[in-house]
């Protein structure tokens, strides 16, 4: 053994070892209640309303997936992207159901409901998304849907899964 590690002889393979540094916290000034309810509040609570709305959605899309993993849903992919401008939240299964979710976050419903952004062209983009997807799974006889899950940033926080949303147009059944 050197003064700068330790070393294994196998025979004729040597293998070297680095000497490990010791990381030491301290907590003397920190309250440690404080620190935990701090780092719980970072990642449960809503963006300030100075952020921007991307921040607010990427909240929303996280507090969706942890809701949809607490009643039991795996979460596949988030943000699928597909060539061509096809886009999905959140591919999901529910139990034997894949489900193609948006996920709408909003501070308030003064505007009205999140389900209410969800247009003809947004609907539009989600189809071409998970057809896409299905056509990766070289479009397997499953059974899938579209919901949209509204997250409201109230105090509590409001998540709501609309199943079955929208479907795929007649001609495009399969």
């Amino acid at each position: 053994m050197s003064s700068t590690g330790s070393f294994l002889n196998t025979g004729s393979l040597v293998i070297g070892a680095m000497p490990r540094r010791t990381i030491s916290l301290c907590f003397e000034s920190m309250d440690l209640a404080r620190i935990i309810d701090s780092v719980l509040r970072r990642s449960t609570s809503p963006p300030s309303g100075s952020e921007s709305h991307i921040a607010l959605g990427k909240w929303g899309e996280d507090e969706a997936s942890r809701h949809l993993k607490r009643i039991g849903w795996k979460i596949l992919r988030r943000n699928f992207r597909a060539p061509g401008g096809g886009e999905v939240d959140l591919v999901c299964r529910d139990h034997d159901t894949l489900v193609f979710a948006e996920v709408k976050t909003r501070r308030s419903e003064e505007l009205g409901r999140p389900l209410a952004a969800v247009d003809r062209k947004k609907q539009q983009l989600i189809r071409r998304g998970a057809l896409y997807w299905l056509r990766l799974l070289e479009m397997p006889d499953i059974t899938f849907r579209f919901d949209v899950v509204e997250v409201l940033a109230t105090d509590p926080v409001e998540i709501r899964v609309i199943e079955s949303a929208f479907t795929l147009p007649d001609p495009l059944r399969y």
